[in-house]
C-alpha cells in the first residue's frame, strides 16, 4: 500500500511541470510579411470613370491582391463588359502592381495599371487595351489620384498622354455605414469633344464576415456624340446619363 502510494505521489510530482507546460500559451509566430486578400461582388451595373461598360447591364467582378510588408503590391481584377463597346469582348482583365505607404494619416500610392479585353482583335480592328501609370496621395479620409495614359487611350489613335484625376473622401459614420464621395476629371489627348467630368455619391454598409453593400449614385457631363454606342440590334444608348448602381460584395 505505501509503495503504491509513493509511486502515485512520484508519478504525480513528474506530471505537475508537464501540466504547467501544457497549460502555459504557445508561443506566437511570427507576423507574415505577405498578404494575400481576394474580393468578388454583383453590381446592377459597371460604371467605369461614370460611364457604363455593361451598357446598363448587370456586372459580376472579382479579384486578388499580394501585398509585402515593405509596401510593394500586385493584383488582378475582372469584370464582364459589353462587347458593343469592346468589339466583341466581354471580360475586362487589369493587371496591376505599384508602392503603397502610410506615414501617420499620409498615404502614398504610386504604380502602373494595365487593361486588357482578351478577344476585342476578333473584328479585325485591332486590339482594344490601356496602360497608365498613377500617383495618389491620401489625408485620413481624402485621397487624390492622377492617371496618365503611356499607351493610346483604349487604343484610340494619337490619345497617348490622357489624363484622369480622381478626388475622392470616406467618411466612416459608425455602426458598419459609410459614405463616399467621388469627382472625377477626364482629359483625353487630340479628343476635346471625348472629356469630361463624373461625379458620384454613395453610402455604404459592412455587414461583418467581409460581406457589404452599397448603393451611388452617379453622373456626368459627357457628350452624348461621343458615348452614345450602338448595338448589334441596332439600339443605341448613351452611357454616360444618370444613374443609381446598387451592389453586395465580400472580401477574404
Amino acid at each position: 500500500m505505501r509503495k503504491s502510494i509513493l509511486i502515485l505521489s512520484i508519478a504525480a510530482a513528474l506530471a505537475v511541470p508537464g501540466i504547467a507546460a501544457a497549460q502555459a500559451p504557445a508561443a506566437a509566430a511570427p507576423a507574415s510579411d505577405h498578404t494575400i486578400s481576394g474580393n468578388m461582388g454583383l453590381f446592377s451595373e459597371y460604371r467605369f470613370r461614370g460611364i457604363s461598360q455593361t451598357y446598363e447591364k448587370p456586372a459580376f467582378q472579382g479579384g486578388f491582391d499580394y501585398s509585402h510588408a515593405s509596401g510593394l503590391y500586385a493584383g488582378n481584377w475582372n469584370s464582364n463588359v459589353s462587347e458593343t463597346l469592346y468589339s466583341g469582348a466581354s471580360l475586362e482583365m487589369d493587371f496591376y502592381g505599384g508602392y503603397k505607404k502610410s506615414f501617420g494619416d499620409i498615404g502614398l500610392d504610386v504604380g502602373a495599371i494595365y487593361y486588357y479585353y482578351p478577344g476585342s482583335d476578333a473584328a479585325g480592328i485591332g486590339k482594344i487595351d490601356n496602360t497608365e501609370v498613377y500617383i495618389g496621395g491620401s489625408w485620413k479620409w481624402l485621397s487624390a489620384k492622377y492617371y496618365y495614359a503611356v499607351s493610346d487611350f483604349f487604343s484610340a489613335p494619337d490619345t497617348k498622354g490622357s489624363t484622369y484625376l480622381d478626388l475622392s473622401a470616406t467618411f466612416d459614420l459608425g455602426s458598419g455605414w459609410g459614405v463616399v464621395g467621388h469627382y472625377g476629371m477626364q482629359k483625353v489627348k487630340n479628343i476635346s469633344t471625348a472629356d469630361y467630368n463624373d461625379w458620384k455619391l454613395g453610402v455604404t454598409k459592412d455587414l461583418g464576415n467581409g460581406w457589404n453593400v452599397s448603393a451611388a449614385y452617379i453622373d456626368t457631363d459627357a457628350e452624348e456624340a461621343a458615348y452614345t454606342f450602338t448595338n448589334a440590334a441596332g439600339k443605341s444608348k448613351f452611357l454616360g446619363d444618370t444613374t443609381f448602381v446598387l451592389s453586395v460584395g465580400k472580401t477574404f
